[in-house]
């Protein structure tokens, strides 16, 4: 499968596993897990085909492991804008976590902290390294320290999915330590 076919597939399926499944009539349990045979009928019924081999080539070699396979089943690993449970347990997270973000963002995250926006949560990297590749997305990456150690000692709640992105409802201002 040559990359560009592999990257369409991948944004295929992150649209419809993380977005807006409804768009091929795909239906999400409450984890949201789907039938893959489901998944590569709609996808078919709706002028993209999808060979199982495609899809087995994505979810083996997404550099970010977007997706999880269980079974017969597919997932998203994170990121959904579409209600779902991903019934992680809560986690302790390293005493440090990373944040990649632009420097246009910078006013509003120091006014704010981090929140998760259109998703379920705020996505934070274990290494800086990851988290200026998730920055370099938007522009020249900034790198944001986050004191997960102190924010779990007050009281907030972590999660890591299954591709090692650490997941929080919000990180408030003053656990954020910005460049100088």
């Amino acid at each position: 499968m040559d990359e560009r076919r592999t990257v369409k597939v991948s944004k295929y399926l992150s649209k419809h596993l993380r977005h807006q499944p409804e768009r091929i009539g795909l239906a999400l349990d409450a984890h949201g897990w789907t039938e893959i045979d489901a998944l590569l009928r709609a996808a078919s019924e709706h002028g993209f085909p999808i060979t199982r081999a495609e899809l087995d080539h994505v979810v083996a070699t997404n550099d970010k492991k977007r997706f999880a396979v269980e079974g017969t089943r597919i997932r998203a690993s994170q990121g959904h804008t579409v209600t779902v449970d991903l019934d992680l347990p809560a986690a302790e997270p390293p005493a440090y976590l990373y944040h990649g973000t632009v420097a246009d963002r910078l006013p509003a995250i120091r006014a704010e902290g981090l929140r998760p926006m259109a998703r379920h949560h705020v996505h934070l990297s274990p290494d800086r390294e990851t988290a200026t590749r998730v920055g370099a997305r938007r522009g020249r990456p900034v790198v944001l320290s986050v004191d997960a150690g102190a924010m779990r000692r007050a009281g907030h709640v972590f999660h890591v999915s299954a591709n090692g992105v650490w997941l929080t409802d919000a990180v408030p201002p003053e656990f954020l330590r910005f460049p100088a």
